[in-house]
């Protein structure tokens, strides 16, 4: 096993569906605290960073006692705002866990981090299996297809692959992308020099800018279900789900 990766959190107050996502209260906690301590209870980290464009949220951070470095306000993605800090991070392998997913799991993390230990792969996320319902329809739902050893072949927000014939649908699986993405170190210069493509502008996907520069991007299967929040609806369900679970921390 590598030695222990540096897990960062991107984070900004902008979002479109859910203004100040980051600082919305998720029981007695904020958000951004849910996933900082998912990581932090994980225990496979050497260090864990939020990169944020606000104020707001790095006072929030280094209040709960995290760490936080201030990236600029014009990054697009989660993957741009790590570019801006990189040789600030000391990790051979460094896991981009999104701002919004405060269940994500040990066991995911771990199988996400354990194909490093192939020297050829440079670049992995997750992905759940899932079976065909209405549900994956949904744009914001993003799919990925991919090959015999489980590299990516395409990302889309429409459902992929595509079945002409209904009654084998059934039989497919498809798989729902979870936006965790690894990458070593050693690979983040040459990500920074990549110009988005018009894949990336057609479906709005930054990995898609990957593939076009010939990339491989190892999926790596889990069960964990994405608990992104991106609208009031979801974090009322992610009220649900630690009423249910969990009693709340003080």
């Amino acid at each position: 096993m590598l030695d222990k990766p540096v897990a960062v959190i991107p984070a900004r107050m902008g979002s479109e569906r859910l203004p100040g996502k980051p600082l919305r209260l998720l029981g007695d906690k904020p958000l951004i605290r849910w996933v900082y301590e998912a990581a932090q209870k994980s225990d496979l980290f050497r260090k864990i960073i939020v990169l944020t464009d606000s104020i707001e949220i790095s006072r929030c951070v280094e209040g709960f006692g995290g760490s936080s470095f201030l990236t600029p306000v014009d990054c697009n993605s989660g993957t741009e705002r790590i570019l801006t800090v990189r040789e600030k991070l000391e990790g051979n392998i460094i896991v981009n866990i999104q701002g919004d997913e405060p269940f994500i799991d040990k066991g995911s993390l771990t199988r996400l981090i354990r194909v490093f230990d192939n020297p050829e792969i440079g670049l992995a996320s997750l992905m759940q299996r899932a079976s065909y319902t209405e549900e994956l329809h949904d744009p914001n739902i993003v799919k990925v297809t991919v090959d015999r050893e489980n590299s990516a072949l395409y990302f889309s927000r429409a459902l992929i692959p595509h079945c002409r014939t209904e009654n084998n649908r059934d039989n497919i699986s498809y798989f729902k992308h979870i936006g965790i993405y690894a990458y070593r170190k050693t690979l983040l210069d040459s990500l920074a020099l990549m110009q988005p493509g018009k894949l990336e502008a057609i479906e709005n996907l930054e990995q898609l800018r990957w593939l076009e520069n010939g990339l491989k991007i190892k999926m790596v299967e889990t069960d964990y279900n994405g608990w992104g929040i991106d609208t009031a609806e979801d974090l009322l369900k992610a009220e649900e789900k630690i009423s249910m679970k969990e009693p709340r921390s003080k």
